[in-house]
């Protein structure tokens, strides 16, 4: 039985070393060449010298990127986001100020891949201040062992950037502690089988219960109303002002009654009235007893 001569077959490239092979074809370009591009393009607005120094600095973005590896985002989205920064620093080159445009591109560059880390390092975001950006690559930085910060560490860190220990040490926790889900239980994170979810204060009310509550509310809200239009002057302010009234100062019994002139078992006695006839419209009307209702006090309109 004869050999074969089997031929090797190149190994396909992925989108990411292709993109690295093809950005190393861009030509580099001389000072003067650059300079006479961003000329073109600061004075007339041509769009291929544009073209032409973004595509002659990629590989610039990718020499960058290279450099966040350690976050554990994607390389390619650190390279898309360096790219957006290597953009705006073109259309924003001043070559009249003498200085390449890769020393001015970099700070853009880093900026936006400094930014898309931030907004993805947690669902989260754990910096919404400068000081507390400047903490988060202070950290990554300081921290060349997978051990957590000691005292003595988390206050030499807090000196150099000028913010209190305590600041670097909750940093450290948001930045390391990873998300937990919500509504589904995780071995990962403790032996405990509940979700976050679980812990969610329970108020004894069923969906389908608040979902009555709410719609008995919203009908009582209305017959209270038109009943309270069928009192007097006189006994609907005796019980708007006390049991209406969300002030916790209401007034007392001796106070309407100083305000009538009578007696304050004379303003009981009307209120105790003025009740009945409100009960006597809005049962019918409503189809059910108040009281067969369970409602909170503060929550009921009419929870006499």
């Amino acid at each position: 039985m004869s050999n074969t001569n089997v031929t090797a077959l190149p190994v396909p490239l992925s989108n990411l070393s292709q993109y690295l092979q093809l950005v190393e074809t861009f030509p580099r370009l001389k000072d003067d060449e650059e300079r006479a591009l961003a000329e073109r393009l600061k004075q007339d607005h041509d769009l291929d010298a544009a073209r032409t120094l973004i595509l002659s600095h990629l590989r610039y973005v990718v020499y960058i990127a290279r450099g966040y590896t350690g976050y554990g985002l994607p390389q390619e989205d650190l390279i898309q986001e360096g790219n957006v920064g290597l953009m705006k620093a073109v259309r924003r080159f001043d070559p009249a100020r003498g200085v390449r445009l890769v020393a001015y591109a970099c700070y853009w560059i880093r900026a936006h891949i400094h930014d898309f880390i931030l907004k993805n390092w947690r669902m989260v975001k754990v910096t919404t201040t400068k000081s507390r950006r400047k903490l988060f690559y202070k950290l990554r930085s300081a921290k060349q062992r997978l051990d957590w910060l000691n005292r003595d560490e988390a206050k030499d860190i807090a000196r150099s950037l000028g913010v209190d220990a305590e600041e670097v040490i909750e940093m450290e926790a948001q930045m390391y502690v990873p998300d937990q889900p919500f509504d589904v239980p995780s071995e990962e994170f403790s032996d405990d089988t509940r979700s976050l979810s679980d812990y969610l204060e329970d108020t004894g009310t069923t969906p389908d219960q608040k979902v009555a509550q709410d719609q008995f509310l919203c009908c009582a809200s209305s017959a209270l109303h038109d009943a309270l239009r069928t009192l007097d002057t006189r006994s609907r302010d005796i019980i708007e002002s006390r049991w209406l009234n969300e002030d916790p100062d209401k007034p007392t019994l001796q106070s309407l009654g100083e305000r009538y002139g009578v007696s304050a078992e004379r303003i009981r006695q009307l209120e105790v009235a003025a009740i009945s006839q409100l009960r006597e419209m809005m049962v019918p009307r409503l189809g059910v007893d108040y009281c067969d209702v369970e409602l909170p006090r503060q929550q009921s309109l009419f929870a006499f």
